[in-house]
């Protein structure tokens, strides 16, 4: 039987990175966007988030929960520049395009599978790394296999070699923005050249998927048990599409299931939330802190993996070694040692986000590096005290030897 749903949405995110020196000027590309606006974080509005991360991370995260309104008006009244100089030197800084109107879209396939997009965001963090976001609901989500064939479908959406006649379709058709833009144009005018995100070895082609999807609870319910549904989660977990004859490998998906009626997928291509409707949580409260907290804790490991692919980089740079040395630092005391939050379930969700990104084994690399060449940096530093100590004391002996000879003659 069809297995159907109450509820969907799908998060796209495309990683990419600013070149070194260029992000102030990234900033005020955004700000100069009139289809644009800077994402603002208010503790009434979004209290639950507030409350969810704690005081280091959530000033690393949204620095603008901090502003309040005389901030806000103070700081749209500036100029562009200087609005942006200062907006750089904050950590994270979010923007939203505007949307007068959902976009509405559609990926032909033999019945057609429509689609809208919600939202458009990118994160950008202030070391360059940034990720642009969108938010598609599908129209006809009843049937789970329209879903699993459209994440399957829109993910690889960005693939410069892929046979993606079908996909030339899909336009930004709205008013918000100066023109019509194809897809692939619209992302790399965000974007920009993906030549520095290529040098961290990040896939630029693939989307990142991060779904959520609440199935009908005549599925999955007290006497309706998860094993007869089992293969429908591993696909959707595996982003694999409806037809797929690939053998599943559970083992593959690191499974949280704190829920009665909710498990979490984890693989290093996304994050999946499949649930029931059984439970009256699942499409009330869940799908909002799935779409708020679970998901910046995401974006915040998928930060930290970057970012410490970043440092190994510099690490080999002989000209970026002290930067390196010093931000290294900076990062283990402000981001590594740091606890994102209090609240159990999503405490568990951030270490298993963790594990999938092998942040602890991309961490204690990055150690291995500092350790190396800041012991290597205190052998050339002790060789050269050395050297200096063996001129200064054959200089004091050839002035000593110099002065026995003039006492002799005299």
């Amino acid at each position: 039987m069809e297995l159907k749903t109450n509820y969907q949405y799908t998060y796209f995110i495309h990683p990419f990175t600013i070149k070194d020196g260029k992000y102030q000027k990234y900033i005020m590309k955004m700000l100069k966007d009139k289809d644009c606006k800077l994402k603002v974080f208010q503790k009434e509005k979004d209290f639950r988030t507030y409350k969810y991360f704690l005081p280091k991370t959530r000033d690393f995260l949204f620095s603008s929960f901090s502003f309040g309104n005389t901030k806000i008006k103070k700081l749209e009244e500036l100029p562009l520049e200087t609005r942006a100089a200062i907006l750089s030197k904050y950590p994270c800084n979010i923007f939203e395009y505007i949307l007068p109107k959902d976009i509405q879209a559609k990926i032909d396939d033999r019945n057609g599978i429509f689609f809208t997009i919600r939202k458009i965001e990118v994160i950008c963090f202030n070391t360059g790394i940034c990720f642009l976001l969108f938010k598609t609901t599908i129209e006809d989500y009843i049937n789970f296999a329209n879903i699993l064939n459209f994440n399957y479908k829109f993910r690889d959406i960005n693939q410069e070699f892929a046979s993606l006649d079908s996909y030339d379709n899909i336009r930004l058709q709205t008013s918000s923005f100066d023109e019509v833009e194809t897809f692939r144009e619209f992302i790399k005018n965000v974007t920009g050249s993906n030549l520095e995100a290529l040098k961290l070895d990040i896939d630029t082609e693939r989307f990142l998927t991060y779904s959520y999807v609440c199935i009908d609870q005549e599925a999955w319910n007290i006497n309706s048990e998860f094993n007869k549904i089992k293969h429908n989660f591993i696909k959707y977990a595996s982003i694999l599409p409806a037809d797929s004859s690939r053998d599943f490998v559970e083992e593959k998906i690191t499974t949280v299931s704190k829920w009665k009626y909710a498990k979490l997928g984890l693989t290093k291509l996304g994050c999946m939330l499949f649930s029931s409707s059984s439970d009256m949580n699942n499409y009330t409260i869940l799908p909002d802190e799935y779409e708020n907290q679970y998901f910046y804790t995401y974006i915040l490991n998928l930060y930290k993996k970057i970012y410490l692919k970043k440092l190994q980089l510099k690490f080999k740079n002989a000209k970026k070694l002290k930067i390196a040395r010093k931000e290294f630092i900076e990062f283990t005391k402000n981001m590594w040692i740091q606890e994102v939050t209090e609240d159990e379930i999503g405490t568990l969700i951030n270490h298993k986000m963790q594990e999938v990104f092998d942040l602890e084994k991309l961490y204690l690399e990055t150690k291995n590096k500092y350790d190396i060449l800041y012991k290597d940096l205190n052998i050339e530093k002790n060789r050269k005290a050395t050297i200096i100590i063996s001129i200064v004391l054959i200089a004091s002996l050839v002035f000593n030897v110099l002065n026995f000879i003039a006492i002799i003659k005299k």
